[in-house]
């Protein structure tokens, strides 16, 4: 969301409501209030099927309703299928765009209970407001094709790309320094990741940048983990490519254990291609695409242990700096300035269309 404040702020009079401080760029700002909330509608009423009834007794959506009731925009961004009936109820439908992040009916699959409960409303959210939308995006091919198949709802690719970053590879020599960042959380390949690094015989360091999502996980790791494994905080997103710079190759295996997760196309790796790294990944489809197009590094046969080791043994500072060159090439085209089309164009057709009543906002 904050790629889109600072792409359309240089055009328009950017309105944002959400949780927390302003955003840099915008003309008004609207914070819910801390305390009210908007991630968990009632469950007793989800299991009732009293979907609308469980949406609007959140907290925080009834705070935004209010809040910005009486609004003239050109266009409203909707963030995920959620923010889609509070959108249409402060705004005319055919100026909502709905951004989508995820596959939401599939969500959290892999959670015991949570398909019963949570899924019905999840898809009650998409067939009545997500298809309804005037333009929609998500971050990957396999997302959108499944809002299609499911919802009828053609859905355009924005993927989750970094701003583009002037940086330049660094030199590559033994031991191969190895990184990761991103949130701790379970499933994510992390526990593999370390346990690999008991098994290569090429020297090789790793170091872990983990958003504490999962402090237990984190100490799990730690207990598992040897010599070669650095464990560091999180830094500002801001000076993430920055910082990763200075390793050679960004690793993540993503063992497909939810439909998001089978056709995942995260922004860590758009992270790895800004900071000039090497890349690593498993052979989630689009990741793996990318990678063999722009010949940014390797894709291991599967998604075990055995296969990390046999692809990180088999590099030499020779073939990272190759990698590593690959990527600043692709750089450019994989940033966010490039990337970010399919937002402008659907928010430039809104625009052209508003309704009447909708009085223009001067950039």
């Amino acid at each position: 969301m904050l790629k889109q404040v600072a792409l359309f702020s240089k055009d328009y009079a950017v309105t944002t409501c959400g949780f927390g401080e302003a955003p840099a760029g915008v003309a008004t700002h609207h914070r819910v209030p801390t305390g009210y909330t908007a991630a968990r509608p009632y469950s007793r009423l989800l299991r009732l099927r009293l979907f609308r009834l469980a949406y609007w007794r959140q907290s925080a959506v009834r705070w935004a309703r209010k809040a910005l009731r009486g609004g003239h925009w050109e266009a409203v961004i909707a963030n995920d299928p959620e923010s889609l009936p509070l959108a249409f109820a402060v705004a005319p439908r055919s100026i909502v765009h709905a951004d989508l992040h995820e596959y939401s009916p599939r969500m959290r699959e892999h959670l015991a209970g949570w398909s019963r409960i949570y899924r019905p409303y999840y898809e009650w959210l998409c067939r009545r407001f997500v298809a309804r939308a005037t333009s929609r995006t998500t971050v990957s091919r396999g997302l959108a094709d499944e809002y299609r198949r499911v919802f009828g709802a053609e859905v355009e690719i924005v993927t989750n790309a970094a701003p583009f970053a002037a940086l330049q590879p660094t030199p590559t020599s033994l031991p191969l320094r190895l990184v990761h960042s991103g949130g701790a959380m379970q499933n994510r390949g992390l526990e593999e990741l370390v346990e690999a690094m008991h098994r290569v015989s090429t020297p090789m360091t790793l170091d872990l940048y983990l958003v504490p999502s999962d402090p237990a996980l984190i100490e799990r790791l730690r207990a598992a983990a040897g010599s070669t494994v650095t464990f560091h905080e999180a830094v500002p997103y801001t000076e993430l490519a920055r910082t990763l710079n200075s390793s050679d190759i960004g690793v993540f295996l993503l063992p497909p254990r939810t439909f998001s997760y089978a056709h995942a196309l995260p922004n860590k790796f758009f992270d790895f291609v800004q900071a000039r790294l090497a890349i690593v990944v498993g052979p989630t489809p689009e990741m793996a695409e990318l990678v063999e197009d722009h010949r940014l590094g390797w894709v291991t046969e599967d998604f075990s242990v055995d296969a990390l080791v046999a692809v990180l043994d088999s590099l030499g500072p020779d073939s990272v700096d190759a990698a590593k060159s690959a990527s600043h090439a692709a750089a450019e085209l994989l940033s966010a300035e490039q990337q970010s089309d399919g937002w402008r164009t659907a928010v430039t057709a809104i625009a052209r269309l508003k309704p009447a009543g909708y009085a223009r906002l001067a950039p």
